[in-house]
Parts: structure tokens; C-alpha cells; sequence
């Protein structure tokens, strides 16, 4: 006997990429048996969930999302994210360590695992800073960080600029199979900058950064990579520039992946508008052709993963001038909605989607969900595609509430999520 029978599904499979009817059969907080159109009929459950036609989809694993624990409890707590990633079909989330005191020792390791553990709805793993302080100085304790459950190394948009510094980082990643997680910027050309260099910026006279930035960000990374042979991931490529460097690099064997946010797939630079503070993001917003072609490059493979880059920041940090206001959006709630946008404008397709936001993440880490698969975690979302609805911020699960979306007519809502087949979540 199962313990759960998800019967009259659209599944999403992102290894196969196919989307058709089915069912799937839970056991023991794991994927026991995928049926396909009526194969299901005489199975049996102790629950049987009607789904609907609606999509069963494995669930989320968004690599990039900023609790701010410890130090900034006000702005986002292991308790609220959990709530807002169930809420938003997000069944796994990788945190950054660019908290006010950042994750660059093992005891402060230790002490959000268990904050996760004791809080958390959702599966949490930790990404560790690369450099002590994440200042780029010296590196931090890879191999004891990796021993306390660090999945990652990064120092998020603190980009090293001691090249020999980082050298040794990644050779010592190297050395122990350690991902290392890069920023591709430039840091001199894009301190300070508020937007995207072009006649937006000049006609709004806020200061700028040019998309080349970017560029040569990541050629420098790509260099080290061929001198070290490191495990790297682009945490974001967002301009069309970079592409033809990380397609090189992907084509020359090296071990290299690349993500993008899920504000840089859907808003360009024109949604910044007469300073509106909350679509200010790092890095900033570009134009509606580099946005264009992120999109193909997701849609190719290119880039591999999307993230929501979740940044809570509170009223006071955003509501200043756009040149003094902090950076970053929250996103765990909006990212499966504002992802449908690009299939409901027939840009890519919900397998395609899934294997961004759940398969491929997985397979970065190195983990067994993201799939739907016979003994894979049964991390499920059930969700309507076409259900509408206006985006209120006051409504979101998390404690910050600095969405760019708020007020948007968005389709898309989830209707349960499931971790190891425990419900965390309905509708």
C-alpha cells in the first residue's frame, strides 16, 4: 500500500522533458512508481490526492536565497523563509553567507544548520563565504566548512580583486571536488553603480556600470579555472556579452555552470522607471535585448539555472533615494509566477522551466531530488499555470516585503507542496 496516490496529473518532467498526464505514487517519503495516462487506475493509497489536471512538478531547489541569520532576524528568519519557499512551491533552499556576520567559520556554520533544522518547513542546505569576512584577504577554512555541511563556497557580490587570493581559493577547492561560487563583475567598474550604462542611466543621471563589466568579470574567472581546474558556478549571467565566453568555456571542457535571477528574466532596465526602489537589484537590470538573450541561453542550456536571488531588505533601506537605497528583492514566493511569464509568452516550456528551477540546481549539488523519478524524494508542487491573480505584498509569507512585483497581474498559483511526502503547504 502507498501512502500517497497523486492521481489525474499533468506531470512535468524535466529529465525526459515531457509534460503529460499521469499519476505518481508516494512511499516512505520517496517517488515508489510514475504512471503514465491511466496506468494508475487500480493502484492503491492510503491518500488519494485528485489533482485536477493541474501540474505535479518536482520542487524547487533555489541556490542563492539570503536568510539573515544571524544579525538581521528582522529582515528574514529561517521560520519566515520556510514559510515563503512552501508558499511558493520551493522545496529546497542553498543560503548565502553574506549575512551581517558572514558564515566564514564553522561555529557560525553550526549555529544557522541547527536555526534551519529547529525552523525550517523546507529542505535547507548552506553555501559558506570563500574569503574570511568575505573581505578577499584570506581564504577561509574550505576543508573543516566542508566537514560542518557546506555545500558551496562564495563570497556573493564581494568579488575578490587579489587574483592571487583567489588563485589559491580555487586550488584548494580543487583539491577537496569544492564548488566554488563566482559573481562575474568587474569590482571596480560596477562600485557604486545604480542601473545599467545607456541613455536610460544618462536621461535619469544615476550612476552606471556598462554591461562589459560582466564580461570581463567572468573571463577572469574563466582564466583561473583553466590554471586550477575548479568546480565553478556564475551565480549570474545577465547580459548578452558574457554568453559567447561561458559557451567557449562550456565547449573547452571546462567544469563550469551559470545561473541567472528570476527579476533579470523578466524586468529590463525601463521598469526602474522614475526610481522605483524596488526593482534596484545587483546587478542591475538590463536592457530588453540582453534580457532577450538570457532568455534563449536558458532556453538552450547555456545557462543552467534559475534562482530567485532572494534579498530581504527592510522599509528603511528602501524607501531613500535610488542611489542610497540597498539593493536586492525577495523572491521565494514569486519565483515559480513570475517564471510561468516566460511560458505563458511561449518562451520556454514548463519542462524546460523545471529543469532550470529544480533539475539542474540538483544536479549541481549534487543531490537526488529535482526529479520525478522512482525512488527519488517525493519533493513535489502541485500548482495551476493559468490561474490569475494581483500580486500583494502585504500577503507574503516573508518578513520583508521588497518585491518588484507588487501590483502585477501574474498567473500561476500552488496548490500544495510536499516534502519526503509530507504536505508543508495547501493552497
Amino acid at each position: 500500500m502507498n501512502d500517497i496516490l497523486f492521481k489525474n496529473a499533468r506531470l512535468i518532467d524535466p529529465v525526459t522533458l515531457t509534460d503529460e498526464s499521469g499519476s505518481i505514487a508516494v512511499k516512505n517519503g520517496k517517488i515508489s512508481a510514475v504512471y503514465r495516462g491511466n496506468e494508475a487506475d487500480n493502484v492503491t493509497a492510503t491518500e488519494v490526492i485528485d489533482c485536477g489536471g493541474m501540474c505535479l512538478a518536482p520542487g524547487i531547489v533555489d541556490m542563492g536565497v539570503k536568510v539573515c541569520e544571524p544579525g538581521e532576524r528582522h529582515k528574514e528568519s529561517y521560520r519566515s523563509a520556510g514559510r515563503a519557499a512552501a508558499a511558493g512551491g520551493v522545496t529546497t533552499i542553498v543560503t548565502r553567507p553574506d549575512t551581517s556576520q558572514p558564515i566564514d567559520n564553522p561555529e557560525t556554520l553550526e549555529f544557522v544548520a541547527r536555526r534551519a533544522q529547529q525552523d525550517c518547513k523546507v529542505n535547507v542546505l548552506h553555501m559558506a563565504a570563500l574569503t574570511k569576512g568575505r573581505a578577499g584577504g584570506e581564504m577561509t577554512e574550505i576543508g573543516f566548512l566542508l566537514d560542518g555541511g557546506a555545500v558551496a563556497f562564495t563570497d556573493v557580490d564581494n568579488v575578490t580583486t587579489d587574483t592571487k587570493v583567489l588563485t589559491r581559493a580555487l586550488t584548494y577547492a580543487r583539491s577537496l571536488g569544492a564548488l566554488v561560487v563566482g559573481h562575474p563583475q568587474e569590482p571596480v567598474l560596477s562600485k557604486g553603480a545604480a542601473v545599467t550604462s545607456g541613455k536610460f542611466a544618462s536621461l535619469r543621471g544615476l550612476p552606471a556600470v556598462s554591461p562589459m563589466a560582466e564580461r570581463m568579470g567572468l573571463d577572469r574567472d574563466i582564466s583561473l579555472l583553466e590554471m586550477t581546474g575548479a568546480r565553478y558556478h556564475a551565480d549570474q549571467i545577465t547580459t548578452a556579452r558574457a554568453l559567447p565566453a561561458l559557451e567557449r568555456a562550456k565547449r573547452n571542457g571546462l567544469d563550469i555552470t551559470a545561473g541567472v535571477s528570476i527579476h533579470h528574466l523578466t524586468l529590463n532596465e525601463f521598469d526602474v522607471a522614475d526610481y522605483r526602489t524596488f526593482f534596484k537589484l545587483t546587478p542591475p537590470l538590463r536592457s530588453e535585448d540582453d534580457r532577450q538573450a538570457v532568455i534563449d541561453a536558458v532556453d538552450s542550456g547555456l545557462i543552467d539555472i534559475i534562482c530567485s536571488m532572494h534579498s530581504p531588505q527592510d522599509e528603511e533601506s528602501k524607501r531613500l533615494p535610488f542611489e542610497d537605497a540597498a539593493s536586492g528583492a525577495v523572491g521565494l514566493e514569486t519565483l515559480l509566477p513570475a517564471a510561468l511569464r516566460l511560458y505563458h509568452n511561449e518562451q520556454l516550456t514548463l519542462p524546460k522551466l523545471f529543469r532550470a528551477l529544480s533539475l539542474n540546481p540538483a544536479r549541481r549539488l549534487g543531490l537526488d531530488c529535482g526529479r520525478l523519478l522512482e525512488g527519488a524524494p517525493a519533493d513535489l508542487v502541485l500548482f495551476d499555470p493559468d490561474a490569475p491573480f494581483i500580486l500583494d505584498r502585504a500577503n507574503l509569507k516573508s518578513k520583508s516585503k521588497n518585491t518588484p512585483f507588487d501590483g502585477a497581474r501574474m498567473q500561476g498559483t500552488v496548490a500544495g507542496t510536499w516534502v519526503a511526502g509530507r504536505r508543508i503547504v495547501e493552497e
